[in-house]
């Protein structure tokens, strides 16, 4: 676990995708948040984050192997790879996080070919 703190929230969330825990996964969203997969669709709230996770993480079987953060103050551009049970079966792909506090208040997911 990193001392970072930002990278440390960015650790536990992916351990708790990599888990299938949907209550660890949504544990780091705002309420309010948002998050915004172009390949997919926008997820706007809590709960609807929680379907996004339920259906493209836990039924695709994904796991997510953390490759690099970059900070830029409330900001963190996320470098992940990816494996699971989707057409392809492996990717990269990134996350481009704003935080509020300690939380995220939106995230830009992207697949990278």
């Amino acid at each position: 676990m990193s001392t970072d703190p930002q990278r440390a929230i960015i650790e536990d969330w992916i351990a708790a995708a990599n888990a299938f825990d949907t209550a660890g996964f949504l544990a780091v969203f705002t309420d309010e948040a948002v998050l915004d997969d172009p390949g997919v669709d926008r997820f706007e709230g809590v709960d609807r984050i929680g379907d996004y996770f339920r259906d493209y993480f836990i039924g695709y079987r994904t796991t997510t192997r953390l490759v690099d953060v970059i900070h830029d103050g409330d900001r963190a551009f996320v470098t992940v790879h990816f494996t699971g049970d989707f057409p392809g079966a492996e990717t990269g792909g990134t996350f481009d996080i704003r935080f509020d506090g300690e939380r995220f208040a939106e995230v830009h997911a992207d697949l990278v070919d």
